[in-house]
């Protein structure tokens, strides 16, 4: 078949290399001059760092088939996301571990110690957190809520963590021990290369052609057997029923002649500084070496039609809203919505790869049956 993907990032990418595989021909068509999406990646001409333009991307996850596909295109470097954040003039470490919690009370705490002394600070008389703030006052109490989660989730969702539901947060990581790794998964890893030469190398395949700088009209739909669509869901319908909402970001590029914060990751939880974090990207690269240094400070803010959207709301009118383009698009024939966009979620990357695979299997066993969702949206 004759089947276009509408994206080049890793929906895209990783579902045209599977049916190219197949033997279907494949066109990639991109608005952008790159492709990777949001992870793209590229080296700084000045510095010779490795920037991820959008924002940082980690990779993590426990999917070994996912960890394996990712790793035949690409050699990944050991990497483990330490996070810190800078909180009343202290550094303290994220997730809340044990040095977080002694450093931030002045004690010396063992285990067994900061369990039981976290257990009389929280407020256990929530008994089923409904809200981002209920779910925090009921894990870690007052104290650390406000130096850690009320402002920087202001400044990152526009909104009172009390307006939030309790799922944003409802792994809360905190840990009765030294361990500062912010993830839990069994991989982890950086690209050695970036993830623009991982993106680039899946694309590159006799079946697949790829057309950067070309923007998809609905109107061209029936050239092609199947579409594959991981643009937003609502501009599919020219934002008929109104615009999903999300927040975009703003990046405040600037450079340094050395190391300026000494890790990759610092956040910043008061209220009153205007950025969420400054990332430091040649942090990233630890194997690297660099003198001068490339860095972003994060704003975050509603995003608005000329903006890229970075992540979706889904709140109670965000969520109505979605349902009606829902409803809308399983009544298409003829493409297949996905990724993040496409289908209206955050996505980490691993699940993005997974669902992706998945969405390439079933066309495999479907073919033009394939349903608008692989994966429900709702």
């Amino acid at each position: 078949m004759r089947i276009l993907m509408v994206g080049a990032g890793l929906s895209g990418a990783v579902i045209g290399r599977k049916l190219a595989e197949a033997g279907h021909d494949i066109t990639v068509v991109d608005a952008r001059a790159h492709v990777a999406g949001n992870c793209h990646t590229e080296r700084d001409s000045a510095t010779g760092v490795m920037v991820h333009v959008y924002g940082p991307h980690i990779f993590h996850t426990d999917d070994e088939e996912v960890w394996n596909y990712v790793t035949g295109f690409e050699t990944f470097k050991a990497y483990k996301n330490r996070v810190k954040t800078t909180s009343k003039g202290q550094v303290f470490s994220l997730p809340i571990n044990l040095h977080t919690i002694n450093q931030f009370y002045g004690k010396t705490m063992r285990p067994d110690e900061a369990r039981d002394f976290i257990s009389e600070v929280a407020d256990t008389s929530i008994e089923d957190p409904q809200t981002f703030e209920e779910q925090a006052l009921r894990f870690v109490g007052p104290d650390l809520y406000e130096a850690f989660f009320k402002g920087y989730t202001m400044k990152q969702w526009g909104m009172h963590p009390s307006e939030l539901p309790a799922s944003i947060l409802k792994r809360l990581p905190v840990r009765f021990n030294y361990d500062d790794n912010y993830f839990f998964h069994k991989f982890q890893g950086m690209p050695e290369n970036g993830y623009t030469a991982m993106v680039e190398r899946i694309l590159d395949h006799p079946r697949i052609s790829v057309h950067l700088n070309t923007a998809f009209e609905r109107a061209e739909k029936d050239q092609w057997d199947h579409v594959f669509y991981s643009g937003p869901l609502d501009g599919w319908f020219d934002y008929a029923l109104g615009r999903l909402g999300y927040r975009t970001l703003d990046f405040e590029r600037f450079t340094y002649e050395g190391d300026y914060q000494g890790c990759a990751v610092m956040n910043y939880g008061e209220e009153d500084v205007p950025y969420t974090r400054i990332t430091e990207h040649k942090h990233f690269s630890p194997w690297e070496s660099h003198d001068g240094s490339v860095l972003y400070r994060e704003f975050s803010r509603a995003c608005t039609a000329d903006d890229i959207p970075y992540y979706p709301i889904r709140q109670v009118r965000e969520k109505a809203l979605l349902a009606d383009y829902v409803a809308r698009a399983e009544k298409e024939t003829g493409v297949t919505f996905v990724g993040r966009l496409g289908t209206y979620r955050y996505l980490d990357m691993d699940v993005t790869i997974r669902e992706a695979l998945d969405t390439a299997d079933a066309f495999l066993a479907q073919g033009q049956d394939t349903p608008a969702f692989v994966k429900a949206p709702l």
